[in-house]
């Protein structure tokens, strides 16, 4: 038999997710990039030859690598795909600079810059890649890239986590 209990009237109802702040509906749970177990970033100095860097790229299977100024402060980035296409076409030399063909981050006033850390919750993460190809994950100083994530990452930890 089903016992009932009679609040008073003046009770507030109990919502947890109120108390954690995590939406119902959140699809990773809480966690946070730290719970991706990304592999340690792999960047490219601004001044290292096309040559290496695509041979860097294939030897790790990378689409896209960060390219650091000589304080490893982010620069920009090389399109793999890109650039091996300049490189068949012979548009672009073995031994020029990456910086020739890397994407230049924007870093104007006008442009927001959304910081990842290893504690950005997943769904802010999501958040950013619905409109970005990846997310260089940095220490909260910006001071070092730690990780690269991509929407496959979300995907691949959904999936091991289980929904």
């Amino acid at each position: 038999m089903a016992t009932s209990i009679q609040l008073p009237s003046d009770a507030i109802p109990f919502n947890i997710f109120a108390l954690t702040s995590m939406p119902p509906n959140d699809r990773y749970r809480g966690a946070v990039v730290e719970d991706l177990q990304l592999p340690p970033a792999f960047c490219l100095p601004s001044s290292e030859s096309v040559s290496r860097a695509m041979e860097s790229a294939y030897d790790r299977d990378f689409s896209h690598i960060p390219v650091l100024n000589r304080d490893r402060r982010p620069l920009g980035y090389v399109d793999v795909a890109a650039l091996k296409e300049k490189w068949e076409a012979g548009t672009a030399s073995p031994n020029d600079s990456v910086s020739k063909y890397m994407t230049k981050f924007n870093r104007s006033a006008s442009q927001h810059y959304t910081l990842v850390t290893p504690l950005t919750p997943l769904a802010e993460l999501a958040e950013f890649l619905q409109d970005n190809i990846f997310a260089l994950v940095t220490d909260q100083g910006k001071n070092f890239v730690l990780a690269v994530a991509t929407s496959q990452d979300l995907d691949n930890f959904v999936t091991r986590r289980g929904r």
